[in-house]
């Protein structure tokens, strides 16, 4: 059952305005989300479930403003770490990333994490990139040496606003190589990588090569939506230097500014205080919670909280998901005698206000009835 067919709600007149952090968007008919998905080179864990619930959550509740998501979600298949992975694993890079991807598909279902309209997958954009790296060099933007193209990137720095000692660090930790004496500086970056050993390679122009990370993204993008987008989600921790290069590479090839008109950058999740990672040992898995927790509990230990916020890991925080869903889900069977219009029009504006998912349960628990029912549906959670 629909919103609208619970409520008999319909679109009212203007633009429906969404409130994601300190920006405000006024949305139409269609909203355009462009969400950085998996590299497909290990399982799934808390951390990635995150991002994409949330992404999921955002969906859902756009279709309850009254406005219609389109959702493009990529899948980086050709990366350096799924490289370094599949060979260690003694496996072709692409039998590797298909076996992986699978395995996150059956667990985003497993969530209730809708598929996306549209899932490009970066090995079949070679081309465009190839295309992409030769426009920005002719414009100045990018420049050609030793065999690869590289993308002027020291304004990307100055306008993330990070000092330059952050910016070299995490520019090292995502692979952005500053140190590559191909470069004429140290934050320029590869939107075309010459061919090195124990990596795909595709003929291009400069010689044989790969795309750059950021340049699939900026390739996969436009060519599904165009020169920008409504919103770009993600996790926080892709913030510098993936969310920066993607937009700067993507306004100097389509001269389009900003690229993204609102961003939605998912908290990073931890455990100990520390990041949840492979490298950190501190993983939980999806699948494992699902044996022992059903999936609308997992979702909203998840979403139960400020979604631009990092969290903190702890078993218990699943055992509170469960007597708080336990308590949406009594409310919603209690009968209250009317439709309660205006306690759904607080939901929804509680939702269009920054996605507050607590202050909606909190509402729909002590109201019950169509309130109640309405946000089960519109969260995922029945």
């Amino acid at each position: 059952m629909t919103f609208e067919t619970m409520t008999g709600w319909r679109p009212a007149a203007g633009a429906t305005v969404l409130t994601l952090g300190d920006r405000s968007t006024a949305l139409l008919d269609r909203v355009r989300i462009y969400a950085c998905g998996i590299t497909p080179y290990d399982v799934t864990h808390l951390g990635h479930a995150t991002t994409f619930v949330w992404v999921d959550t955002l969906r859902r509740v756009l279709r309850v403003l009254g406005v219609e998501p389109v959702v493009c979600r990529n899948v980086t298949d050709v990366d350096d770490v799924l490289d370094a992975a599949a060979h260690r694993a003694g496996i072709r890079y692409d039998h590797y990333a298909a076996f992986h991807e699978l395995r996150f598909t059956d667990d985003m279902s497993a969530l209730g994490v809708s598929i996306p309209d549209y899932e490009p997958r970066a090995h079949r954009y070679v081309d465009t990139v190839i295309r992409l790296a030769a426009a920005l060099a002719e414009s100045g933007a990018a420049y050609v040496r030793d065999g690869g193209v590289y993308f002027r990137g020291r304004s990307v720095v100055a306008r993330s606003q990070l000092d330059e000692g952050t910016a070299l660090r995490l520019a090292r930790e995502y692979g952005g190589r500053p140190d590559d004496p191909a470069k004429e500086d140290p934050f320029d970056v590869a939107v075309w990588q010459p061919a090195e050993p124990e990596h795909p390679a595709w003929d291009s122009p400069w010689g044989p090569g790969r795309p750059g990370w950021h340049a699939e993204c900026v390739a996969m993008s436009a060519t599904t939506f165009g020169p920008c987008v409504d919103i770009h989600a993600g996790g926080a921790d892709l913030r510098f230097p993936h969310h920066a290069y993607h937009a700067a590479m993507a306004e100097a090839f389509t001269g389009v500014t900003p690229y993204a008109r609102a961003w939605f950058r998912v908290g990073t999740v931890t455990v100990d205080g520390e990041k949840m990672a492979k490298s950190a040992d501190n993983l939980v898995l999806v699948r494992d919670l699902l044996q022992t927790y059903p999936a609308a509990v997992v979702r909203l230990a998840i979403i139960d909280r400020p979604w631009a916020q990092p969290w903190e890991y702890a078993p218990g925080v699943l055992d509170v998901a469960a007597a708080r869903l336990e308590d949406l889900h009594q409310a919603a069977g209690r009968r209250v005698g009317h439709t309660d219009e205006a306690g759904v029009a607080q939901l929804r504006q509680l939702l269009a206000d920054d996605l507050d998912v607590p202050a909606a349960l909190d509402t729909a628990i002590e109201q019950g009835g169509t309130a109640a029912r309405v946000l089960t549906a519109a969260l995922g959670l029945a």
